[in-house]
């Protein structure tokens, strides 16, 4: 069904939810309609906003458990009770953790598995799964495999696997996360689309510079509790400001070589005939206590080049060299290093690896983790749990990080842990590769960018510097 103008497509009437074991409810008394058009959400990570989403698809509290109390009604049916599969068909959801989220080993076929399960025609099945990878810009990805695919790729191949059942209500969480400028103006190109065509497009983001203005009303969920706002005074809220601060001066760069690709050609999966090169004779360098940004599109090759640097990928070609010590890797999805009963546990089997003598308690500190030392990380949001995979990979003073889209599900405060985070261990003399489509951060903390596109790496001719 598609609402019509000024009717609300979900309610929720004084909602509060619990997860199991937990004394504090993740949402308070929740009041609130939403209506046709774009719904922006911001807030604090650990605040509520992926919980809120959770419930107009029915996951919280069908999927999750826990207790609830109030009323809510999405699309003419009640997300507490209705079977979600039926759900499914008027509330999408996607993920923040989209590597969760996929049934099928290739694109096409992912796409079209919520439209098999209703029994489409053929005919229209393709005809949908077609206007749909159009419309996103993914038309070539079609026969790939997941496995293969960047982590911005299949983000938007997460994304299509909603929108062609066509439901009233599209929730996206963090949806421009790992996007590149292309892929993120493609992602509110089709929102805005949807909302024009009378559909409830319900927006959770960090990232908020581009969704902002196209928004109809801002929700600032924190503690729990939903506010709304509209117009510029909510996209200028203190919990949704994206931008890290950074008062260290700039720094004159790298000292001795700490890394090195010489001649290197690599690709994802294992080695063989059959695999292919995603990157092409790149031959790059990086000094102790540099800080090197890798930018480009998505599936330019940014994690190839990480996972080969750490020696996860052998390369095709090519040598690698790494320094002494410690290579510490943060992948795109935390999720995959987290799996102790607590975060505290995390770190301190780190530290205890690495022969370290710091405390567990001074990492989880300078994370803003001190409350949630003894959760389990698989139970914490989005943000906090990138925080947790970062204060886990970071302790014990490694001579060469390496992170992917560090900033994904990131609030304001946990930009600014990281940034202090990094520079502390510049000083002490590691080196630090991060990829990101985060050119905020790029600006703040890389002494040197390097660009890839098709295949190729490039330098600019003057590094940016960090902020003064």
């Amino acid at each position: 069904m598609t609402a019509s103008i000024g009717s609300a497509v979900a309610r929720l009437d004084r909602v509060s939810y619990w997860y199991p074991n937990q004394s504090e409810p993740s949402l308070r008394a929740v009041d609130l309609e939403i209506e046709p058009g774009l719904t922006l959400v911001v807030g604090d990570s650990g605040g509520g906003k992926s919980t809120l989403l959770r419930l107009f698809d029915g996951l919280v509290p069908q999927f999750h458990g826990g207790r609830v109390s109030g009323r809510a009604e999405v699309a003419g049916l009640d997300p507490m009770r209705s079977p979600i599969p039926r759900l499914a068909q008027q509330a999408g959801l996607v993920f923040q953790d989209v590597e969760t989220q996929s049934v099928y080993g290739t694109v096409e076929r992912e796409i079209a598995f919520g439209l098999e399960n209703l029994g489409v025609a053929r005919a229209e099945m393709h005809e949908r799964v077609d206007g749909t990878m159009a419309a996103l810009g993914i038309d070539g990805l079609r026969g790939r495999r997941l496995s293969s695919l960047s982590g911005g790729e299949r983000q938007r191949v997460a994304l299509a696997a909603v929108l062609v059942l066509r439901p009233a209500l599209v929730a996206l969480d963090e949806p421009t996360s790992q996007l590149d400028p292309a892929g993120a103006a493609a992602v509110l190109a089709v929102c805005l689309g949807l909302a024009a065509e009378g559909r409830a497009v319900v927006i959770a983001e960090h990232r908020m510079e581009a969704v902002a203005p196209a928004a109809n009303r801002t929700l600032i969920v924190d503690g729990g509790r939903v506010t709304a706002e509209i117009g510029e005074r909510a996209a200028c809220h203190r919990a949704a400001c994206p931008r890290a601060t950074c008062d260290r001066p700039p720094r004159a760069g790298g000292g001795a070589t700490a890394w090195e690709l010489r001649g290197v050609a690599a690709g994802p999966g294992r080695a063989g005939p059959g695999r292919e090169a995603v990157l092409h004779d790149l031959s790059l360098a990086g000094g102790r206590g540099e800080v090197v940004a890798l930018l480009g599109p998505n599936g330019s090759g940014k994690t190839t080049l990480l996972r080969t640097l750490a020696g996860l990928l052998p390369p095709l070609a090519g040598t690698v060299r790494r320094p002494a010590g410690r290579t510490a890797y943060l992948p795109q999805n935390p999720g995959a290093l987290l799996h102790l009963p607590s975060v505290h546990a995390e770190v301190a089997l780190t530290l205890r690896r690495t022969g370290s003598g710091e405390r567990p308690e001074t990492m989880l500190a300078a994370f803003g983790l001190d409350r949630l030392a003894d959760r389990y990380p698989r139970d914490l949001s989005s943000g906090e749990r990138q925080r947790a995979a970062l204060a886990a990979t970071l302790a014990g003073s490694p001579t060469l990080v390496l992170l992917d889209e560090p900033t994904r599900g990131m609030d304001a405060a946990a930009r600014r842990s990281l940034a202090a985070a990094v520079r502390d261990l510049t000083d002490r003399g590691s080196a630090v590769v991060l990829a990101t489509h985060d050119t905020e951060l790029a600006r703040e903390l890389a002494d040197r960018t390097i660009e890839l596109r098709g295949g190729l790496a490039t330098e600019p001719a003057e590094a940016p510097g960090r902020n003064p």
